[in-house]
């Protein structure tokens, strides 16, 4: 069996600790009882030291033997196609899967993400505001009705999903109950609770090591 390689940076700042995307992969794996181990390509240098593995100079990436994958939405859908835990093996199932993994990619976060960056630059007249709020509005509608995204019940979409909207910002734009219920139902997974702790507890070792190498 090749093995799952899980690429992130070395260290980041406190702010983006717990939602650095490669959570996504370690989340996956940790689901499906896969097998991986995460290495680290620098933080400093980040938009050009790693252009060869990943064109966009982000994390993470994966490599599954020969295989060389980045972006976390297809990550999560390699790893998804080698567990029936993350994707159901019947046609439907998997279909229903993957809408609603690109669902939570092309109609939420293409809207949350740059909506989110706005706000943390004070923008005080954020026009995507509205449109957010729509989307959001029309997502709590579909989680009222039913506990999980597809299948009937926990798959890579609703971990995918949840990643997205559990964003402090955007998790307190609104009242949507449902919404906010989803989220804490998905991250109250020990798999999620593993993973975002391996990753906080590599990024507080590397703090350890900036500050012993400053001292030097």
């Amino acid at each position: 069996m090749s093995e799952l390689i899980i690429w992130t940076y070395d260290w980041v700042p406190e702010g983006p600790r717990g939602f650095v995307r490669d959570l996504r992969l370690r989340w996956a794996c940790e689901e499906a009882d896969l097998i991986y181990v995460v290495k680290t390509i620098p933080f400093d240098g980040r938009e050009t030291n790693h252009l060869a593995r990943q064109p966009f100079g982000q994390a993470p990436f994966l490599n599954d033997g020969e295989l060389d994958i980045f972006e976390s939405g297809a990550g999560l859908l390699h790893l998804a196609r080698k567990s029936d835990k993350l994707m159901p093996p019947d046609p439907a199932g998997e279909a229903e899967t993957l809408q609603w993994t690109i669902a939570a990619l092309n109609s939420i976060e293409m809207v949350t993400v740059p909506w989110w960056f706005l706000e943390i630059c004070g923008d005080e007249d954020n026009q995507l505001a509205g449109w957010m709020g729509k989307r959001l509005d029309q997502l709590e509608k579909v989680l009222s009705e039913r506990e999980w995204l597809a299948a009937g019940r926990f798959t890579v979409a609703d971990l995918l999903m949840a990643d997205v909207l559990r964003v402090p910002k955007v998790r307190a734009f609104g009242d949507r109950p449902a919404t906010e219920a989803y989220v804490t139902r998905v991250t109250d997974r020990p798999s999620f609770k593993r993973a975002q702790a391996d990753q906080i507890r590599l990024f507080e070792a590397a703090d350890e090591k900036r500050t012993e190498k400053g001292a030097n």
